[in-house]
């Protein structure tokens, strides 16, 4: 909850600047009436849009958990990230538009210093805050805010773009070159668009994040515990802000309640010390079987049938599979 309301408040002063670089933006297009910066502007008030619609969709998963929710709301953030996406790729279009027609009917431009001048203002400040929205939106596992970030990060890019341009109309008085510069900026929003929008629908369609199920697994092989006999099915959910993890853990067989809970309470111990409060674990206890003596490292077991073969080393491949371990199999 906490987090999440963190979020939203970020959310909130993002906008506020978006808006105040956007009005910039305008102003020097007024001065210049240049198409490059004319669409750069355009394409900035997709940042207001998705920013609004950023800020809504991190208020609700802000919200606690309900009858009709009762993993929370923040999957809606996997749907402000697919809008975002999906106007950038939109306004990438009208951008590219404006650059044919305005090479087929070119027109006058003026005042290029003072537009350089505060084009560069908001390349400056636009990089910095994208820069802190993806890091805090990584810390705090938040989709919205990286998304806004990595699109304030690529209007960045394209916008010094737009400056090399400027600069290069302003000393040769090439007025086509301002078209040229607007085009490659709608390819640059294009491509960021796509990897947003992709992003966005493997949320949506809980596709397994293999770069945080690596991160996890090597944290449990790492700390792995005498009574941690074997680690299957495990799986991670993302909703905005919270993750879920369930899995399997057999234990020895002959653990009581309470100290299969204790093993599943340093379980989540680790998770919660190298991940934060934002994870959510899930532990199903199996216990062991004849088979799972010959991977089990346990020392003095009271009960073991048959000797020790091998350990066997987890990885996101042997742990996601639904199926216990083991080795060859044994002859009695």
């Amino acid at each position: 909850m906490r987090t999440s309301l963190e979020n939203y408040n970020i959310q909130k002063r993002l906008i506020s600047i978006t808006i105040a670089l956007f009005l910039i933006k305008i102003i020097a297009w007024y001065l210049t009436n240049s198409v490059a910066i004319l669409t750069d502007a355009l394409e900035y008030t997709i940042n207001v849009i998705s920013g609004l619609v950023g800020l809504y969709s991190l208020y609700l998963s802000s919200l606690p958990r309900d009858q009709n929710h009762p993993y929370g709301h923040g999957k809606v953030e996997f749907l402000s990230a697919a809008v975002e996406g999906t106007l950038m790729i939109v306004s990438s279009f009208l951008i590219m538009y404006e650059a044919i027609n305005n090479l087929k009917h070119p027109h006058q431009i003026s005042k290029l210093d003072y537009g350089i001048y505060l084009v560069a203002i908001t390349a400056f400040i636009n990089y910095a805050v994208g820069f802190y929205a993806v890091k805090k939106g990584t810390q705090n596992n938040s989709l919205a805010l990286i998304a806004t970030g990595k699109h304030m990060q690529s209007d960045t890019y394209a916008t010094i773009g737009i400056i090399i341009g400027l600069v290069l109309i302003f000393l040769l008085k090439y007025t086509w070159i301002d078209s040229v510069v607007a085009f490659g900026f709608a390819l640059i929003i294009i491509v960021s668009g796509y990897k947003i929008l992709r992003s966005s629908i493997a949320g949506i369609m809980d596709e397994a994040d293999d770069d945080l199920l690596d991160k996890v697994i090597a944290l449990f092989q790492r700390s792995r515990r005498e009574n941690w006999v074997d680690l299957h099915n495990l799986r991670i959910i993302k909703y905005g802000g919270t993750l879920h993890l369930d899995c399997h853990l057999t234990v020895p067989w002959y653990l009581n309640v309470h100290e299969a809970h204790r093993e599943i309470d340093e379980l989540s111990k680790l998770v919660k010390d190298n991940f934060g409060e934002s994870i959510e674990l899930f532990v199903h206890t199996d216990g062991c079987l004849d088979f799972s003596c010959a991977i089990c490292t346990k020392q003095d077991c009271p009960v073991r049938k048959h000797e020790f073969v091998k350990k066997v080393d987890w990885t996101v491949h042997n742990v996601s599979s639904n199926n216990k371990h083991r080795v060859a199999p044994i002859n009695d």
